[in-house]
């Protein structure tokens, strides 16, 4: 494994358009959160540098789609090997930029390789049809053909994931891209980038733009008429925003938007699963993810013994720069961040809600939060209907199960709810009840590359992943055919 500096230094720092890497007029610093330290400087996109890659992803279009998909697949495999042999140096560069600990960050490396080898199968898979018309007369040929070139924008919390999540399809259908990673956290994109051109990714196909303007750089790239389809991962308001300048051209969208989990805990439930579902659908990435346990309600003949456990657990979590052995929780992404989780809770706590542990900004330099279970929250918090996307665990009890349903339904988000119980029947139920998109049953984590990643409401459009993941880069084309 190489060092902080080396797995910086070997780390691309300009743009990636048309197969080259080429500077740009000026350039930004990119901040590692435990410190506040500059990592290093990378280019800073123009407008007219995103013209560029949406120029060479046009001008590959042709020539990549019609290369056979067992090529476009090999390339896939490929760069999920490079990605599984330097999983090492890979997770450093990832908790240098972003913070988490290196073991979570070896399992993000794992968890976007396996999307390139998932969608090195499903390339060989795009299918058809054939059909008789119902007269007789003639024939129905169905094929799905790529979308084109795609907009890809990904946010910082994820900084390999989910641009593999996007990127794997689009490769596999045939389709160009130019992606623009999120500013505070480039350098996993960069460095992914350097892997799939090595794995033998034609130039033009994959195109990389960092820039600190993102509007100014993809707007005019998304009204322009040229790109085929938009695929963003970040938060409600910004989606709502990418929709409106995509309704102009009628541009094919993908949006995995925000989400307000709650985690429900019957009285029957194993309450020590419970508490291990719970860590790991609150603490993942430290809390900030998409899919955090945001609402934790738990049957009010059981939440005093959880949340005894709960506390114990989360009390117990080392907090501290990532790359330090131990270290359970890293750094919030930045201040901005860190002050809006202090916020949150210094709102649940004047009405009326309880500390059990944490409850206070770490001390030292760096953004960091302490672990934090927060007791008797009352629905009016804001943490009720705000992300935290930090390491705050608050508790609300319910007394049946129609409250329970009530109570998770009452968000405008509808990505993932996780549910525990032993009663299959209720499980059911509560499961078919539930408006999210996705339910963890029995288990505080989702995510899997092959099953499809998504949320209902207003916590997205479209699937990513599993089988249906490449259908959002392929068009449905149907001929007729004369037989007469």
């Amino acid at each position: 494994m190489s060092g902080e500096r080396e797995v910086v230094e070997g780390c691309p720092t300009e743009l990636f358009i048309g197969g080259k890497w080429v500077a740009a007029g000026k350039t930004f610093a990119v901040e590692d959160p435990a410190t506040g330290a500059t990592l290093c400087e990378v280019a800073d996109a123009s407008p007219a540098d995103g013209k560029a890659a949406l120029d060479a992803a046009v001008a590959a279009q042709e020539d990549w789609a019609a290369t056979p998909p067992r090529e476009r697949g090999e390339i896939l495999r490929r760069t999920y090997e490079l990605m599984t042999a330097q999983a090492d140096d890979l997770a450093l560069l990832m908790t240098l930029e972003m913070g988490k600990p290196v073991a979570e960050s070896k399992g993000e490396i794992a968890y976007a390789a396996d999307f390139f080898r998932w969608f090195a199968e499903e390339a060989v898979r795009i299918d058809g049809g054939y059909q008789i018309a119902p007269n007789g007369a003639s024939r129905f040929l169905v094929m799905r053909q790529p979308v084109g070139p795609c907009l890809l924008i990904t946010p910082w919390n994820f900084p390999a994931a989910m641009g593999a999540r996007k990127i794997g399809p689009a490769v596999a259908a045939g389709c160009t891209m130019v992606i623009k990673p999120a500013a505070q956290t480039p350098l996993s994109m960069l460095k992914l980038a350097e892997l799939m051109t090595e794995a033998g990714l034609p130039a033009g196909v994959l195109n990389v733009v960092t820039t600190q303007d993102a509007g100014g750089v993809m707007e005019p790239l998304i009204r322009g008429g040229r790109a085929r389809k938009l695929s963003f991962t970040g938060s409600t308001p910004v989606g709502r925003k990418l929709l409106e300048q995509a309704a102009g051209q009628v541009l094919r969208t993908s949006m995995e938007l925000g989400g307000n989990a709650p985690l429900l805990v019957f009285e029957d439930a194993d309450l020590d699963k419970a508490v291990d579902g719970a860590m790991l659908a609150k603490m993942r990435n430290g809390g900030e993810a998409c899919t955090a346990a945001n609402r934790i309600y738990v049957q009010s003949s059981v939440i005093e013994s959880f949340a005894s456990k709960l506390t114990a657990r989360m009390s117990a979590l080392k907090v501290g720069r990532g790359t330090q052995p131990g270290v359970d929780v890293g750094p919030l992404i930045d201040a901005k961040q860190r002050d809006k989780v202090a916020d949150l809770v210094a709102d649940a706590i004047a009405q009326g809600a309880r500390t059990l542990t944490g409850g206070a900004v770490a001390a030292g330099n760096g953004y960091f939060y302490q672990p934090t279970v927060l007791a008797d929250v009352p629905e009016t918090a804001r943490l009720q209907k705000e992300e935290i996307f930090g390491p705050v665990a608050p508790l609300t009890p319910f007394e049946t199960e129609a409250d329970a349903i009530r109570m998770a339904n009452n968000t405008e988000y509808g990505l993932v709810s996780y549910l525990f119980t032993t009663d299959l029947s209720r499980a059911l139920r509560v499961s078919e009840r539930l408006e999210s998109g996705m339910v963890g049953l029995n288990q505080g984590i989702v995510s899997n590359p092959a099953a499809p990643f998504g949320g209902v409401k207003q916590s997205g459009l479209g699937r990513e992943g599993g089988t249906v993941g490449i259908d959002e880069y392929l068009e449905v084309k149907y001929v007729a055919v004369n037989v007469d």
